[in-house]
């Protein structure tokens, strides 16, 4: 499944998201980091991206246990092959320090805004 394709696997994952993704998208949605426009459960090549700023080429996925570390790396690399830069942060890091989380975003925003300029 590529683009179009995972449209409607898309909407449903932003219908079916979880506490934790809901906890970040309060945070990230309407321009609130940075002015910097993220969109939720974003398809970008054979998958849907948690979080994506398109201007900053950036991705956010927010990982659960039923990820893993071998699964996860060719998915990144599946991504990064679209130009994307993706960042990753578990469940429990936003339930935590959600603060910490936001800021590590915005860290990678300047960077990416600086590599943009």
């Amino acid at each position: 499944m590529t683009g179009s394709r995972l449209t409607p696997v898309a909407r449903k994952l932003r219908r079916n998201r979880t506490v934790v993704e809901d906890a970040l998208w309060q945070c990230l949605r309407n321009r609130q980091l940075d002015s910097a426009k993220f969109v939720f459960q974003c398809p970008i090549g054979p998958h849907v991206a948690d979080f994506a700023c398109r201007g900053a080429r950036l991705v956010v996925e927010l990982d659960g246990g039923q990820h893993s570390t071998l699964a996860d790396a060719a998915r990144t690399a599946a991504v990064e092959a679209f130009g994307y830069r993706v960042i990753r942060f578990w469940n429990n890091d936003v339930v935590e320090n959600i603060d910490g989380v936001l800021e590590a975003i915005r860290t990678e925003l300047l960077i990416a805004r600086n590599h943009t300029d």
